[in-house]
């Protein structure tokens, strides 16, 4: 069946051609218009259907598997890492299962969907499998694991859960706002070039599916306080337009796409180096280096439904900074997961590739042919326009 675009096509051409044939013409220029029409029909028939397969065909790449089904709620609050150093151990969900995953990678059955939890307190503990038992807080969120081994020691849970509130945050070595206005008397390091001249294109305007929700514009982040003065997203234009088109690949599957981040002025990333403490640097940029934010060339983003404009569930935080952000981390639900993956496959199709610690970090293939920018979002563009979204979590 045709799309209803090209029926409309027709309909007003063939309406061109009944005109132009009841108008005064002889029979010959009639004769043509009417060969000319057929053949316009016959390429339009051809051709709708093919780039209809083209366009269900780019979809269809991204669905390495069919969507699973949501794990039980109750079950949500128990999933997670459980201990500290070497002697950790996963819960997670698959297939509509509960397994235990040990430190190596052995994995051990613990409940069915099937089977209820059993009745109890939400703070007290869960037998699982009859040689599990996880402790619950007031808020039915799993606090610490203990098994059915010799001596066993419970395991206390050591990541974020699903509270933002709870991921991983630092104490800034000084005041931000100390460290913000050294920032700003200093240059990035030079650079030898040659590089592309700067392009850079507000993300929002592109299209009403894209959703902000800057989180460094808020005190929702690692330094608990807002480091931009306002919540906006750039990047360089072919960037920009390969994440266009990877939005236009996810929307009739039912998604949007939610940007944390992407452009980042330099003096920005020399903040967040000089703000956290020594043990925290190994998740923020050497401004000696800058980063790939700096160039315009990187985006954290995730997935939100266009039904009810939910962000989805991914197996760990934005930003959380544990085991968990690895693009490849077995823990979460089989949905959760799917998620994470159905979001690479779609940027990996665009040209980005996926940040090896964090599964909502992805840098376009053309980053080294920008330099390091520091020019603050105020100068860049007029205010964000009023079409724009921002996502309210």
């Amino acid at each position: 069946m045709l799309p209803i675009t090209y029926c409309l096509r027709l309909l007003r051409f063939a309406k061109l051609c009944v005109s132009v044939m009841i108008s005064h013409v002889n029979r010959f220029f009639r004769l043509s218009l009417a060969i000319s029409f057929c053949i316009c029909w016959s390429f339009l028939i051809v051709s709708a259907p093919s780039q209809a397969q083209t366009t269900s065909s780019a979809v269809d790449s991204l669905l390495s598997e069919p969507k699973p089904p949501d794990a039980p709620a109750e079950w949500k609050n128990l999933l997670g890492i459980y201990g500290h150093t070497e002697h950790t151990v996963i819960v997670l969900e698959r297939n509509q299962t509960l397994f235990l995953r040990d430190s190596k990678d052995a994995e051990f059955p613990m409940q069915s969907s099937r089977i209820p939890l059993a009745e109890s307190p939400s703070h007290s503990s869960v037998i699982l499998g009859g040689c599990f038992s996880i402790s619950r807080n007031e808020y039915g969120a799993g606090t610490s694991l203990t098994t059915c081994a010799d001596n066993p020691q419970p395991l206390t849970r050591s990541d974020a859960g699903a509270d933002p509130t709870h991921f991983y945050r630092v104490t800034p070595t000084r005041p931000v706002e100390d460290v913000r206005a050294e920032a700003f008397k200093l240059a990035p390091p030079e650079e030898a070039g040659p590089f592309r001249k700067p392009d850079l294109v507000e993300l929002a305007p592109l299209d009403p599916a894209i959703h902000l929700d800057i989180r460094y514009a808020s005190g929702n982040n690692f330094l608990s306080t807002p480091v931009y003065t306002q919540a906006r997203a750039f990047m360089q234009r072919p960037a920009a337009e390969a994440l266009v088109r990877v939005l236009h690949k996810l929307q009739p599957l039912g998604y949007g796409l939610l940007i944390h981040d992407a452009y980042r002025p330099w003096y920005v990333t020399k903040i967040f180096w000089d703000a956290t403490p020594p043990e925290g640097k190994i998740f923020v940029a050497d401004p000696q280096k800058g980063s790939k934010h700096n160039r315009g060339c990187a985006v954290d983003l995730t997935l939100y439904e266009l039904a009810n404009g939910k962000a989805v569930e991914m197996p760990g935080l934005y930003d959380e900074m544990s085991p968990r952000s690895f693009p490849n981390f077995s823990g979460g639900t089989s949905l959760q997961r799917w998620h994470r993956d159905l979001l690479r496959r779609a940027m990996e199709s665009e040209g980005f590739t996926v940040n090896e610690d964090e599964w909502w970090h992805f840098d376009y293939k053309d980053w080294k042919q920008y330099g390091i920018l520091n020019v603050p979002f105020e100068r860049l563009a007029d205010s964000l326009p009023p079409t724009a979204v921002r996502h309210q979590p």
